[in-house]
């Protein structure tokens, strides 16, 4: 039953010491003595609860245990349900094509709607009129028809008009679609239509800009799908035609501000720009696919190994980690060092002078050109590095204990290998809590009805019998026609009632903030449950006495226990996160409103002070709720049980928790972090074709940082899914053991259950019967 160990455990006299004072609730450690403890108001009984007592029957997870939280998990199905309400409707209502697709003045969409199918582009009259970046949203004052094909050159009907050309100038015309182009028999025709607005007077050579989904290319023909005809080069002062439109040699009435022209063009080239910097990394993804994939079971491939080799070299492993950071982190800030040296050492001539539409345009190689770059990243590399350090040296003689609770942990997982298997049953999950939620909230943005409004009365050529038609005020088209007419009694020709927006119900702001609470509630319930199906498996491990005796099917059976008792828990600790969140989010929205009062500093102090907070109080929350999950997987209590017990354990043994729980945290941290260091520098070099034994295997990229920055990604995302299945067996083993401590005092009526090389390093051990 018990083991006899030497007095010190085989360590020194000092170490041993130190050791000891960790014993039980440690008071002499933080107090001096227990007396002086028992005095203490601050953390008496009050904030740290009473010792627990030995129980001859408990011997690990409870099996006899009754539904927790009952209320809560109705009202989560509730809610739910409701949820599943809003996405119905969203789903009948919503078109997401509406968000991809343009729409024109009628309000049909170009490419889609059966009227329009074959003219897949939109095209504006007058582009000065959408010199907002807001108008390819909400529509343009000016007439928008849909075509088969963008301008392909400039156009000035002045220029025609003045030629007396009318075949040219029938060639070159677009307009409104009840026009017949080919009946237009004389100049004076074609004028009265261009005066009507029933035909662009002038335009300037285009290209299709999807703004929604850029790069939605036909990847037969290499051009975009559907999008809106936008100006493809910048106004050129050789172009005849657009000299005729800004210098106004047109007639009068269509003399167009050179300002006006260069704005509306510039604001519209910007997002041409973007569509190419993304034509540009998806080709570079198209072409380095594979590579990032294996980049990426290359990470699943290291971490299965790391975690293997941890179960039985635990201990180097974790130096490993330790050094091997050190030391990745030493190589970087030489590699920035170098690079600073060399660019340093360069005329400043020869030296790019980025700015910020090199973000915009995706010209990352600029910044890469510049020594302030290298210099800023080798000054956060020392930072980090000498944090590192001072951990490591401040907290070295916690290391060793904290190296024997992740060997132990080591052990609980490779006893039950599934629990490296299971977390992605809940990362499925979430990514379809994810999916589901995100299409919701697509459906809710393009559902509604089409809205109509009036533009161009201030012209003061059009006479309506209702003072309801005005600039701005919606309309209906057929109410328009009937009750306006021009002075001399025909159909308005400058104003007129077309398409603006899609409107959605007064209501889906509201379905909008449900579905984000919901999507928010759906992810961190099913993050709970993954954790207390974890911590139950982990416990029965720990509260078995001999480790071989551990029972077949641990993670199946806190699997089906989790789902059958404590789906209600799970709800509730959820739910106090989801508020908090929400919160957080709020405040964010309020920080962003108050950015344009920027002399107002009082409020914005107050509300970075309240932001902190919030972020802190997040962050204790799921502390408590993962310990709390931990307590109930263990004893079967509901929530509000769960989590007093959890902080009152917590709480008496403070110091270990800071130090002891915290060091084993940091250890496999680093372990996350040699890894995806070690990811990002191998295909660093590889992907910048320095490695030229790969050279031939590796394509030629725009931009190689963006295949590195998603393999990094990637492999922090693989790291942390098995690095937190080895978190979560180092808390509830760290959790048991406290309670194992406060049970029992290693007699033959009360053992220990912690494992006998923990027993050691603690200078324990369970007595002889």
């Amino acid at each position: 039953m018990g083991r006899k160990v030497s007095p010190s455990g085989g360590l020194s006299p000092a170490f041993a010491a130190k050791l000891r004072c960790q014993d039980a609730n440690f008071y002499p450690c933080v107090y001096g003595s227990r007396k002086a403890y028992k005095n203490n108001k601050y953390l008496g009984k009050k904030w740290s609860g009473s010792p627990l007592k030995h129980s001859p029957d408990f011997h690990g997870p409870l099996k006899s245990r009754s539904c927790t939280d009952v209320l809560c998990f109705l009202l989560f199905l509730v809610f739910i349900g409701g949820w599943v309400v809003i996405a119905t409707l969203a789903y009948k209502t919503g078109d997401p094509e509406r968000l991809i697709y343009p729409t024109d003045s009628l309000g049909r969409r170009c490419g889609v709607d059966d009227l329009v199918k074959d003219k897949p582009h939109l095209f504006f009259f007058d582009l000065t009129k959408c010199a907002s970046p807001t108008v390819l949203v909400t529509g343009c004052p000016t007439p928008q028809v849909c075509v088969n094909k963008c301008p392909d050159t400039d156009f000035a009907a002045s220029y025609y008009l003045i030629k007396k050309d009318l075949a040219g100038l029938k060639k070159h015309l677009i307009c409104k679609y009840e026009i017949d182009v080919s009946s237009i028999n004389s100049l004076q025709k074609a004028q009265e239509h261009i005066d009507r607005n029933e035909c662009a007077s002038w335009y300037i050579q285009s290209k299709p800009l999807s703004f929604f989904a850029p790069g939605f290319m036909d990847p037969k023909t290499n051009e975009t799908i559907a999008g809106r005809c936008i100006p493809s080069k910048a106004l050129e002062a050789g172009s005849e035609m657009v000299r005729l439109v800004i210098d106004g040699e047109m007639y009068d009435a269509n003399k167009i501000n050179s300002d006006v022209m260069v704005n509306a063009t510039k604001i519209l080239a910007a997002f041409s720009s973007s569509e190419e910097v993304g034509e540009m990394l998806l080709q570079d993804l198209t072409g380095s696919w594979h590579l990032v994939l294996l980049g990426l079971v290359e990470a699943m491939v290291l971490c299965l190994f790391y975690i293997f080799i941890m179960r039985f070299l635990a201990e180097p492993m974790v130096w490993l980690s330790l050094f091997g950071s050190i030391i990745l982190l030493s190589f970087f800030i030489y590699t920035c060092y170098e690079r600073y040296t060399t660019l340093a050492s360069l005329s400043m001539s020869k030296l790019p002078d980025p700015s910020l539409g090199d973000i915009f345009t995706g010209n990352f190689k600029a910044y890469l050109a510049v020594r302030e770059t290298w210099l800023v990243m080798g000054i956060i590399a020392i930072v980090v590095l000498v944090i590192v350090l001072l951990i490591t040296l401040a907290l070295r003689n916690r290391l060793r204990i904290a190296i024997a609770l992740i060997r132990e942990a080591s052990k609980a997982v490779g006893s039950t290998m599934s629990t490296m298997v299971f977390p992605v049953v809940p990362w499925l999950l979430q990514l379809g809590v994810l999916t589901f939620g995100v299409s919701v909230m697509v459906y809710l943005a393009s559902s509604g009805y089409p809205v109509y409004r009036v533009n161009g009365m201030s012209s003061g050529d059009c006479v309506c019998s209702s003072p309801d038609f005005q600039d701005g005020y919606e309309c209906s088209m057929d109410m328009f026609k009937k009750m306006c007419k021009d002075k001399s009694g025909g159909e308005c020709l400058k104003a007129s009632c077309s398409f603006y927006a899609y409107r959605s119900d007064t209501r889906i702001k509201w379905f909008h903030f449900y579905n984000i609470v919901g999507l928010f509630w759906g992810l961190f319930f099913i993050s709970a449950f993954g954790e207390m199906v974890l911590a139950g498996t982990f416990a029965s491990w720990y509260w078995t006495f001999k480790k071989e005796n551990v029972p077949y099917f641990t993670v199946t059976n806190a699997f089906f226990r989790t789902i059958r008792y404590h789906m209600g828990t799970l709800a509730f600790g959820s739910l106090v996160i989801t508020i908090c969140r929400l919160i957080r989010l709020v405040l964010e929205w309020v920080d962003h409103k108050l950015k344009k009062y920027q002399d107002n500093s009082f409020a914005r102090g107050i509300l970075c002070c309240c932001r902190c907070c919030f972020w802190c109080l997040e962050k204790f929350l799921r502390f408590l709720n993962r310990n709390a999950y931990i307590m109930c997987a263990v004893h079967g209590k509901n929530f509000c049980n769960s989590a007093k017990d959890a902080f009152f354990l917590l709480m008496r043994n403070v110091v270990r928790v800071v130090v002891l729980d915290k060091v084993t945290d940091f250890l496999l941290g680093l372990g996350k972090l040699l890894i995806v260091c070690a990811m990002g520098a191998q295909w660093f070099y590889i992907l910048s074709r320095r490695v030229t034994y790969f050279n031939e295997s590796v394509p030629e990229l725009n931009y190689y940082m963006v295949p590195v920055f998603i393999i990094v990604i990637g492999s922090y995302f693989i790291a942390s899914v098995f690095f937190n299945v080895y978190a979560m067996a180092v808390d509830t083993l760290f959790l048991c053991f406290l309670e194992d401590n406060e049970r029992n005092d290693g007699s033959a009526e009360k053992p220990y259950f912690m494992p006998a090389k923990l027993l050691r390093i603690l200078s324990k051990k369970n007595k002889l019967e």
